[in-house]
């Protein structure tokens, strides 16, 4: 790498964390030609270093939200890792159906919603299970750092190639219907999800049952990742539990969470742990 590639690299990562809080890691650096080079050649520039040039030198407020967003990972699937669907099915919702028996209001925060798969996955769950879920309200809330990703989720449009990875057909016949090359997601449940532009380095966007923050952590330094799950612990509502992603973990990462041995692969609040596994003993 050049000493120019170096500088380049080093103030894209600063934009990076200026605007999202993540960081520019080792296996993001190799998206950053494919990602930017469509941008440069749009605009006439010579590479990646010439664009990083015309950001440094100019108001370009607009293009730099627009480079930053190419920098973002928005991979996502339907169902993407079908074994946390399961537990979500099998485990968590009956927790929190029985913790939220009285009021009989469950409110999930798909943190890090991407292009909305994760919501839309949700929300095909709870809509398949419409009996077990009868006279309750259900809200979810998803929102990510990048405007481009969230607009995407809201209209509900998905490509052929989307719209196969993950979904069994007799549920993407059910949930969606065709329009020319797109799949469109049915209005039921574009209903019950409401998408935001909305960045976890903020203050939550309210308090929640539910939260699912997975493979958003690993982006983050540190310093930002303790007061990131700081805010997740403003965001969990009493009783509520906390989902990351597979190779995320709050060992040794933060004291606002702790594993619930109950519930393998969910968190909750430390001091709510000894009384939860008393009450579902």
């Amino acid at each position: 790498m050049t000493a120019a590639q170096s500088a380049a690299m080093r103030i894209l990562g600063g934009l990076l964390e200026a605007r999202t809080g993540q960081q520019l890691v080792a296996g993001r650096q190799w998206r950053i030609e494919t990602a930017l080079n469509p941008i440069a050649r749009e605009l006439k520039l010579d590479g990646v270093d010439a664009l990083v040039t015309k950001l440094v030198g100019g108001r370009e407020d607009a293009l730099t939200t627009r480079v930053v967003e190419a920098l973002l990972n928005n991979e996502t699937s339907f169902f993407r890792d079908p074994g946390v669907f399961e537990l979500l099915d099998s485990a968590a919702f009956e927790r929190l159906r029985t913790v939220r028996g009285a009021t009989k209001r469950l409110r999930i925060w798909s943190a890090g919603c991407s292009t909305g798969q994760e919501a839309y996955s949700i929300a095909m769950m709870l809509r398949e299970e419409d009996a077990r879920w009868a006279s309750w309200s259900i809200d979810i809330a998803a929102t990510d750092v990048s405007e481009s990703a969230v607009e995407r989720a809201r209209q509900g449009c998905y490509s052929n190639f989307e719209i196969q990875r993950g979904l069994p057909v007799r549920t993407m016949l059910r949930w969606f219907r065709q329009r020319g090359e797109e799949w469109v997601v049915d209005q039921r449940l574009r209903r019950m999800i409401r998408f935001d532009v909305h960045s976890l380095t903020k203050a939550p966007p309210g308090q929640f049952d539910l939260i699912l923050c997975r493979n958003v952590m690993m982006y983050f330094g540190p310093p930002t990742r303790r007061a990131v799950f700081g805010r997740l612990r403003q965001a969990l509502a009493p009783g509520g539990v906390l989902m990351l992603g597979a190779g995320e973990t709050v060992i040794g990462q933060t004291t606002c969470f702790a594993a619930d041995p109950e519930l393998r692969g969910l968190y909750g609040v430390p001091a709510e742990i000894d009384l939860t596994q008393r009450r579902f003993a």
